[in-house]
């Protein structure tokens, strides 16, 4: 897939995630799309295979801080390579729980990562579109989220929104929403996106100009 990459990332600047909802529609009937992201770089396409965190409850007790902390996890997530992933984190039911910002975020930038998509929060929207990756999540936190949550496993698959993402599934994600790709399916689900692109654009075509017939002179 390594070699294929440049490829997947000129099908992916094709289309849009309706595009790729659309083609995952005549290969799949489960759901994989997420909407109602916010995004500090909503002009930003993200687009990459998927290394993930997933969060439980916050305990102490059961999950001590020395273990059970971003940094461990987030290092678990990329022991195989960090460049043009995306870091996907899994609130499982905290929406409103905060799991990063600029600080904590910053080891995205240094190990090359494509972005991050979470169901829950981020902070800092200012600093985090200074970044080189992109970000998308279900909007800016003021407050820190860890007395809420606690990151609990890595490279499992987890659950964001409804939607089930393994890792080494693609992530695409626009100002529009994001769609999870199955990783070994990812260039015929592109390649499906670009023609349904296609068949809208003959469409449009074809109807204004059966419009312009009608309504001009006739010969």
């Amino acid at each position: 897939m390594v070699e294929e990459a440049p490829r997947l990332r000129e099908l992916a600047a094709r289309v849009h995630t309706a595009d790729v909802v659309d083609a995952m529609g005549r290969f799949h009937r489960h759901r994989c799309h997420l909407m109602d992201l916010k995004s500090p770089t909503p002009d930003r396409l993200l687009f990459g295979p998927a290394v993930t965190v997933s969060y439980l409850p916050s305990c102490e007790k059961s999950l001590p801080a020395d273990r059970y902390n971003f940094t461990e996890l987030f290092r678990e997530a990329i022991r195989d390579g960090g460049q043009g992933r995306v870091l996907v984190l899994a609130s499982n039911g905290y929406p409103d729980a905060s799991l990063g910002g600029k600080v904590k975020l910053s080891p995205l930038a240094a190990h090359g990562l494509a972005g991050i998509l979470t169901d829950a929060r981020l902070r800092d929207f200012t600093e985090l579109a200074e970044y080189e990756f992109a970000a998308y999540c279900s909007g800016e936190a003021v407050h820190w989220g860890g007395n809420a949550v606690t990151p609990y496993e890595a490279n499992r698959p987890a659950v964001v929104s409804g939607v089930v993402v393994r890792p080494g599934d693609y992530v695409f994600a626009d100002a529009a929403g994001a769609a999870i790709i199955p990783g070994a399916e990812v260039r015929a689900i592109l390649e499906e996106a670009v023609r349904v692109v296609d068949e809208e654009a003959r469409f449009v075509e074809t109807s204004h100009g059966e419009s312009g017939s009608a309504g001009g002179p006739k010969q």
